[in-house]
């Protein structure tokens, strides 16, 4: 299916779709609900000129009965009058959809009429008709009273037959209608369910383009296919991607050129230092060995600095692209504790692993990496003898990971710029052990990229880092 120039004229395109059967359907009723109703108006206006037509029609027998037996001057003209208002009326009758017995019954009455009204008016003067004429004509009379019962019957028999009629076409119609609007439903709804497609084909092609941006992906190149302003938004994100990949590129050229800039005359410094503190130029005094002393470890702490920013660089890269998959928290943390005991071993410190079964959805390296920060510094700034506990439990729909030490902890004023870049907080004088203050920075990024939140809690001593993350990672 073709698509059209631009992304409204497609929706434009399907609502129309989609209205089609149902104004379809809509149409059809209002056709059908106006032939109805016409037929209504055509029954009502003939059981109406039935019942007129029979009324007068009954006054008109009444009056040839009443003249037909005096014998007077004049009573011809008027015999003669109603004789053909009779017959006016009766074909008014006759053109009216009557059922075979009342057309009967009509034409009887006609006939009857006709012989009474050809009886009365004969060619023999009234007053020398035969005793036996006399009595014919009474008879007749008599019929054609009686036959005016039938008559005026044919209204009511005409209003029935309307109304009946009209009650089984509506009826008919109803179910008409109903199987109309089920089908008319069905065909819209699968049209819209085709069109759904349709149209959510370009939007989840850019939605996906947007997830590969986001992701740092920047090699496969982004196609939309739909309307023109969909394919040309596709353009611009395969331009902000070529624009971003060539940004990446300078950016990671750049890291290798500071890296390799700042490495080379920091090693030149660093064996120069190490020289000189081998005396290798000659004897040192000892003012010189500490001014050299300082050199080396400097040159040292300065490389180290310089290797953890490119590593920061690095993870905040990383925290844009997770690849989650599910994962035993408790084992993962395990792991991670077991690598740090020959350190906590070292230094005489206890480490006590409280850990429940928890499984977790998400990404093992860095998640590896936010439990080997906390432990790690645990570890550092616990004095000697003192003990790091580790727990992991589930809370809800949350994963918690506790680290505790002994260490001096965390002063108030510090917990919310702990996890800044950088931050080192104040010199302890029972702990001075100094960092490059990126670790938490971090294992802050990484427990964000997942949806969690990292944070200091309030103990009575020693130091309490909580991590919060969801069992079920976020789309």
């Amino acid at each position: 299916m073709a698509y059209p120039r631009s992304f409204l004229g497609l929706c434009l395109a399907s609502f129309m779709l989609v209205a089609a059967p149902l104004v379809g359907a809509l149409a059809y009723s209002a056709w059908h609900s106006e032939q109805l109703a016409e037929q209504s108006r055509n029954a009502v206006f003939n059981a109406s000129l039935a019942a007129r037509a029979s009324r007068t029609l009954v006054n008109r027998i009444g009056s040839l009965e009443r003249l037909a037996m005096i014998e007077a001057p004049g009573v011809g003209a008027d015999l003669a009058r109603v004789h053909a208002s009779f017959r006016q009326v009766a074909d008014e009758l006759l053109h009216l959809p009557l059922d075979e017995d009342q057309r009967a019954a009509l034409e009887r009455t006609m006939a009857q009429e006709q012989s009474l009204y050809d009886l009365v008016t004969g060619a023999a003067p009234r007053n020398v008709k035969a005793s036996t004429e006399r009595q014919k004509v009474a008879s007749l009379a008599a019929e054609l009273a009686d036959n005016a019962s039938e008559v005026l019957a044919i209204s009511t028999r005409v209003a029935d037959r309307e109304v009946t009629r009209l009650r089984t076409h509506a009826e008919s119609l109803q179910r008409q209608l109903v199987v109309l609007v089920l089908i008319s439903t069905a065909v819209a709804l699968f049209i819209a369910l085709a069109l759904t497609r349709h149209i959510a084909r370009p939007i989840e092609q850019l939605d996906a383009a947007i997830r590969q941006l986001g992701g740092a992906d920047f090699a496969q190149p982004i196609a939309v296919h739909g309307p023109e302003d969909l394919k040309t938004l596709g353009e611009r994100l395969d331009w902000l991607r070529r624009r971003l990949r060539e940004l990446e590129d300078e950016k990671n050229r750049f890291l290798r050129h500071l890296s390799h800039e700042l490495k080379t005359p920091l090693t030149a410094l660093r064996e120069g230092a190490e020289l000189l503190h081998d005396e290798v130029g000659g004897p040192l005094s000892p003012s010189q060995r500490r001014v050299v002393g300082i050199m080396k470890d400097n040159s040292i702490k300065l490389q180290r600095l310089i290797e953890e920013l490119l590593d920061y660089q690095r993870a905040l890269h990383a925290a844009a692209a997770l690849a989650p998959r599910q994962l035993a928290l408790d084992t993962l943390v395990r792991e991670v504790a077991r690598a740090h005991e020959l350190a906590a071993q070292a230094k005489g410190q206890s480490m006590a692993l409280e850990l429940e079964r928890v499984q977790v959805n998400a990404d093992p390296d860095k998640l590896r990496s936010i439990v080997d920060n906390l432990i790690g510094n645990a570890v550092k700034f616990t004095p000697a003898g003192g003990k790091v506990s580790v727990h992991a439990r589930a809370h809800g729909d949350q994963a918690l990971i506790d680290v505790i030490d002994s260490g001096p902890g965390v002063p108030e004023e510090e917990r919310d710029s702990i996890f800044d870049s950088f931050f080192r907080g104040r010199a302890k004088a029972s702990a001075r052990v100094e960092g490059s203050g990126l670790g938490l920075a971090i294992a802050r990024e990484f427990v964000e990229a997942h949806g969690g939140r990292i944070s200091v809690l309030a103990e009575a001593g020693g130091a309490h880092f909580r991590v919060a993350l969801p069992r079920r990672l976020a789309a």
